[in-house]
This record gives C-alpha cells, sequence and structure tokens, in this order.
C-alpha cells in the first residue's frame, strides 16, 4: 500500500510518537522510510524581517554548527531504531527552512508515498503565530498525511 514512508521529528517527545508510528507501519507493510528533520531559520519567521537585528558571520556559523549536530544526534536516533527493525532508512537534515514547506518539498523529491508525524511538535510562540506546521502539512500536502496524536 505504502511502500515509501517519510516521518519527521524535532526531536521532541511528541515528535516521537509519529516517528514509532511510522516506523512500525514501515516495519508491518515492507516499507522503506525516510526520516527528515528541518532546521529553522536563525530568528526562526521573523528572521531577518527588521533592521532591529542582523545575525554575524560568527553567529550564524556557530548556530549552523550547533544546529547540524541537533540533526544528527536526531536522526542518528531514528536510523538506529529503523536498523534494529529492518526498517530501510535514508535520513535528511534540511537547514534553514520552515518546516512545513521542506516536508512536502522533499516529500515530493523523493517519490513517498506517506507522510506520517505527530499532531504537534514545538510549542509556544512560533506555533501559537503561524499555527502548526502539521496542520499546515495536512491541509495542503499532495502526499497523504497520517497524523499521530
Amino acid at each position: 500500500m505504502y511502500e515509501h514512508i517519510l516521518v519527521s521529528s524535532d526531536g521532541s517527545e511528541l515528535a516521537q510518537r509519529g516517528v514509532d508510528h511510522g516506523l512500525k507501519l514501515a516495519k508491518l507493510l515492507g516499507s522503506r522510510m525516510t526520516a527528515v528533520t528541518v532546521t529553522e531559520p536563525l530568528g526562526g519567521q521573523f528572521a531577518f524581517a527588521s533592521d532591529l537585528w542582523a545575525p554575524t558571520q560568527d553567529e550564524i556559523a556557530t548556530y549552523d554548527k550547533t544546529q547540524a549536530a541537533i540533526a544528527k544526534r536526531i536522526l542518528d536516533q531514528i536510523r538506529q531504531d529503523a536498523e534494529a527493525a529492518g526498517v530501510p532508512i535514508e535520513t535528511i537534515h534540511i537547514p534553514w527552512r520552515m518546516p512545513a514547506s521542506a516536508l512536502m518539498e522533499i516529500a515530493q523529491q523523493q517519490g513517498c508515498d506517506l507522510i506520517v508525524m505527530s499532531s504537534h511538535g514545538r510549542t509556544g510562540l512560533t506555533r501559537a503565530m503561524l499555527g502548526s506546521q502539521t496542520t499546515l502539512v495536512a491541509s495542503s500536502s499532495n502526499v497523504p498525511v497520517l497524523v499521530v496524536p
């Protein structure tokens, strides 16, 4: 039914629910999996939106290095879990993007036929102002989306 499942994680416990469900589904169906984590732009949705602040090259380099290390930790754990379950996996870190658009784009590029994600991940101001990234994916994706509460 589903041959290539995309799962996303921001490293939160809530996002892990989606990863776990996607992994179980992939194992059950004999599917392969692509795990994705997205690093938002420095400053989030307001990055460089005003003249009040602009990061220095050193700040950008530090941010990129830190976010790459976090992404590696998140994706390495998913890879270990998939390999232990016998599920073929590819991992992708997408830097400097907002999650919803990045996930939909990579699902199309990779030929995924299902996106599995948790009902929400990070919380706070970003979620309140943007709306849930999951909601954006579920309402805009050309690929079916399975939302795990």
